[in-house]
């Protein structure tokens, strides 16, 4: 057993506590000489959302059906980024995300600071949109508290305008709504957590401007701003309306695509400032397996018009940079990441995991050294593991980067299972079986989960060992190749390479399960000495 020692990475802020930031072995933005690149997050923090309070930058994002949900990043620069908390534990409606809701849950959403208060505003297309609050962004958060119910209202972002007004700008998911491609304003009271009332159409983008969403709403020199995406999550490009009155009529502007440029679809983000007087847009970027990534990029006004990006010809249009000097914050910190690997030490999991779906709470006992995964039981419904909810995961965290777990396994029953899984809508994991005559490592793949489709299973060896070390090795294109070892030194593949795919509107995710097929009043259990991502 490991000697224990306090992680930066626990549930306590890091920024705060942490004797040693985390710095990722795989992917820093940080150059280390005074410029960055980008991605400053290669990681699945799809739709980012942020804001600068004093010193400090934090930032959200859409969460699905992961939990926790809505992760909470900070950062003092802009380019070094850590996990400091979520602001949802649970997701509502509770009953309904028991199970696994892929692509469901929590959309883009909207973190503001207003008189001493922090507010992110959410959307789950199916129910409507929440807000949640909290005085310190350490929480405690509130229970999520429905601003306005219905389907298809996505994408909320507000407004507390300079006579005490407070607004809501959202767009409508096609999906589920019938209709898209349109931004809605509408009055909240003033706790901001009421709408009053039916709203305007302030812009349809019909025309020139199909799958307009995610808008965000600013004032600046008596104008309102409304930064909205369009064109689609892949090809699209920053759109900026601008009008005199929040009810407009806007004026329309691209400010912001691919251009000559390699990163495709720059849109969708945040507008910050500095305290020296710089603005700063983060945005995400479609990396399909990877996920929705999320780039910094200068930005300037010029006759009253944003310009996101460098502008080459003059235009008014900028295009993304991949490498640019660090945002002049007036000073300078420490090179840090969000965390990827996990020594299971103190009494907490990293902040960088979640569940398939809310957790019951004896899934999981961290402590000890350890991380004690019980074996859950797979519902009769459950046709494979994309519809079962007790499967740890985080983000892909590089293009390419190794994961090995070391892992004791010690079930009680047949049909009891672990492993190391790589999890998208297609699925493979290299894992542990116990059956009648012992334990047996096994490479597993199931095409079409999504569909319902079965896994299949190759048995690669009989596990003599107690101790098992599950290993993928990610290179780029997203292939991962499965091996595994009984010492720790010696590792020998396990099936063949396997190319991850995108879940439902997130990246492949990287984890960890134990299961079981029998009803049982005493399980078995996995335990997960580490998990680590070189």
């Amino acid at each position: 057993m490991k000697k224990l020692f306090v992680l930066g990475f626990t549930c306590i802020s890091l920024y705060a506590t942490a004797q040693q930031p985390y710095v990722s072995k795989v992917w820093v933005a940080d150059n280390k000489n005074g410029t960055y690149k980008n991605p400053v997050l290669y990681a699945d923090y799809s739709d980012p959302d942020a804001c600068r309070v004093g010193d400090d930058y934090y930032l959200v994002a859409s969460s699905f059906d992961g939990i926790p949900g809505l992760p909470i990043l900070h950062s003092k620069d802009l380019v070094n980024w850590t996990i400091i908390g979520h602001a949802l534990k649970r997701q509502p409606p509770f009953d309904h995300f028991s199970q696994p809701r892929h692509g469901m849950g929590v959309w883009a959403p909207a973190i503001r600071f207003h008189n001493g208060e922090f507010y992110i505003y959410y959307p789950d297309p199916d129910f409507g949109i929440y807000v949640v609050k909290a005085k310190s962004i350490n929480g405690p958060w509130t229970e999520p508290m429905l601003v306005e119910g219905g389907k298809g209202l996505i994408d909320p972002c507000p407004l507390w305008d300079d006579d005490g007004k407070v607004y809501l700008v959202h767009a409508y998911a096609g999906s589920r709504a019938g209709i898209k491609s349109i931004v809605v304003v509408k009055r909240l009271d003033a706790t901001g957590t009421k709408v009053m009332d039916g709203g305007a159409m302030v812009f349809d983008g019909h025309d020139q401007d199909p799958t307009l969403e995610g808008p965000k709403i600013y004032k600046r020199n008596g104008y309102y701003y409304i930064f909205a995406p369009a064109g689609g999550v892949a090809t699209g490009w920053q759109l900026v309306l601008r009008s005199k009155s929040i009810y407009g009529p806007y004026e329309r502007k691209v400010v912001m695509d691919q251009g000559g440029s390699t990163i495709n679809g720059p849109h969708q983000g945040a507008w910050v400032d500095t305290k020296t007087g710089e603005d700063w847009f983060l945005h995400f970027q479609d990396l399909e397996a990877y996920g929705r990534v999320v780039h910094l990029q200068p930005m300037k006004w010029v006759n009253n018009w944003p310009v996101i990006g460098v502008d080459k010809d003059g235009d008014g249009k900028g295009e993304p940079v991949l490498q640019y000097k660090k945002p002049n914050v007036g000073k300078n910190y420490p090179v840090q990441t969000p965390p990827e690997s996990d020594e299971f030490n103190g009494h907490t999991m990293g902040l960088q995991w979640q569940w398939q779906a809310n957790p019951k709470p004896y899934w999981a006992f961290p402590g000890n050294g350890y991380l004690r995964l019980f074996s859950g039981q797979v519902s009769d419904t459950a046709k494979n593991l994309w519809f079962v909810p007790n499967v740890l995961m985080q983000k892909l965290p590089a293009p390419e980067f190794t994961a090995t777990v070391k892992l004791d396994f010690k079930p009680r029953l047949a049909g009891e299972k672990t492993g190391l899984i790589i999890m998208g809508s297609d699925y493979a994991y290299i894992g542990l079986t116990k059956k009648e005559d012992g334990i047996y490592l096994s490479y597993v793949i199931c095409k079409g989960a999504e569909a319902g489709k079965p896994e299949q299973e190759k048995i690669i060896a009989k596990i003599t060992s107690a101790t098992s070390y599950l290993r993928v090795q990610i290179s780029k294109g997203a292939k991962c190749s499965f091996t595994y070892s009984e010492d720790g030194q010696h590792f020998s593949e396990a099936g063949e390479v396997f190319t991850a795919v995108p879940g439902r509107w997130i990246g492949a995710k990287i984890g960890l399960f134990c299961t079981r097929t029998v009803v049982t009043n005493d399980s078995g259990f996995a335990d997960v000495d580490w998990f680590r991502i070189e």
